[in-house]
């Protein structure tokens, strides 16, 4: 309300979205207005309206009470609990809003609303705003502008309050544990896909809503294909597997961790030299994460310990500062080092603004997940040695979730070990 200043807010909720004849989707709440209305209903509108009196500045649109829709689709919260349990100074059942949006809104300097997002509502707001443009001149007053919430809202959703943080080391914790799970079961002739119901099944078990994104279960060169999804293929003897999972609680927190690890319980020479420098630069990394750093100080911090790792193994050749200005590294790690993490799993927030980065704060959290991918899909960039057969197929990536802290970071994933010899049966 603060931030709005005499602006008015209108933010929708998510929809139901149907996949196939007349079946839909699991509902996901729009992260936006589940931040900040803890609302789980489909098609509602919140108006956030500053300019207004006591008693009317938070407003919801939400679905009535319907006995007969409600025997068939669930309970709804209905008006009278949107004002007691929601905290909604009114409410009003939803069908209602075309009537009332226009007056809710004049009165505001502006109108703070994303377009191209919400077509059922969009509509409405655009009426609404050009109504107010038409009666300027005779009232003298409109909400001249019409802009875009995220950068507000998203600011204040990438510095998370105690409470966030608590979900997320939750979150984090069960997602760790499930890939323990895995990896004391993982053996050669076993499906990818036997591997995600194993994970899965954990995160029901521990009360979360289930994965927080489709599970990556990639077996050997599988690997090598950063959103492999199949997870259909059988685990070889002698392959890594590499296993990117994270479970999403009910409110939406997430957890987001990444381990690699030998099927038949072995590293073999090739694999063993990949994974310590990845090792290590997921380590340079997150010693960096620190009050002051930014997120490019992060990537760079892994990719030194990359670069200079992979010239020592010959699979790239010259100095490392030119290796890296020149992106001639790229073909082993297309990547960048992590993402904010929150109610998104790719959560919402700036990285730079303008020409300056955003500093790393406590209360953020980021993901530092370092890879080397060592495959044909690229080609070797001029003045390259050639890749040998024996490195091909191998794709390794470790992550964990991380807090920015006063003093430096909270590893929020650590109930899952990345250690070489943990890695071994």
């Amino acid at each position: 309300m603060k931030g709005l200043g005499e602006m008015a807010a209108v933010i929708p909720a998510a929809s139901l979205v149907t996949h196939h004849a007349d079946c839909e989707y699991p509902f996901r709440q729009n992260s936006d207005f589940w931040y900040l209305t803890g609302l789980d209903e489909p098609d509602a509108v919140a108006l956030f309206l500053p300019h207004r009196g006591d008693g009317e500045r938070f407003i919801l649109f939400v679905h009535p009470k319907e006995p007969d829709v409600e025997v068939w689709s669930g309970s709804r919260c209905g008006t009278e609990v949107a004002v007691s349990q929601y905290g909604a100074d009114v409410a009003h059942p939803l069908h209602e809003l075309p009537r009332l949006l226009d007056g809710y809104l004049i009165g505001a300097t502006g109108i703070a609303f994303r377009v191209g997002k919400h077509p059922k509502i969009e509509p409405l707001v655009l009426k609404a705003w050009g109504e107010q443009l038409d009666k300027a001149s005779r009232i003298g007053s409109s909400a001249w502008v019409l802009s875009a919430p995220c950068r507000l809202l998203h600011e204040l959703r990438l510095r998370k309050e105690p409470e966030e943080l608590d979900r997320l080391r939750q979150a984090a914790k069960i997602s760790a544990e499930a890939h323990e799970i895995a990896r004391k079961v993982v053996q050669p002739g076993m499906n990818e896909r036997y591997v995600q119901a194993i994970i899965e099944k954990y995160f029901l078990e521990m009360g979360a809503r289930g994965p927080a994104y489709t599970p990556i279960v990639a077996g050997g060169d599988n690997a090598c294909v950063l959103h492999y999804t199949l997870n259909n293929s059988i685990l070889c003897d002698g392959d890594l597997i590499l296993i990117d999972a994270g479970c999403s609680l009910p409110d939406y927190y997430n957890g987001d961790v990444t381990r690699t690890f030998p099927i038949n319980g072995r590293f073999n020479a090739e694999q063993r030299a990949l994974y310590e420098i990845v090792l290590a630069a997921q380590s340079a990394a997150i010693k960096s994460v620190k009050p002051g750093q930014d997120a490019e100080g992060v990537h760079m911090a892994a990719v030194k310990v990359l670069v200079e790792g992979l010239l020592d193994l010959g699979l790239l050749s010259g100095n490392i500062d030119s290796v890296i200005e020149q992106g001639a590294y790229r073909h082993f790690y297309m990547h960048r080092t992590g993402h904010w993490l929150g109610l998104d799993v790719h959560d919402v927030g700036a990285y730079r603004l303008g020409e300056h980065s955003v500093d790393l704060e406590p209360g953020m959290v980021l993901t530092v997940e370092p890879g080397l991918y060592v495959s044909d899909r690229l080609q070797v960039p001029d003045g390259q040695p050639c890749i040998e057969d024996r490195w091909k197929g191998i794709g390794i990536r470790i992550e964990d979730d991380i807090l920015v802290t006063r003093s430096g970071h909270e590893i929020l994933s650590a109930a899952s070990s990345s250690a070489i010899d943990n890695m071994e049966k």
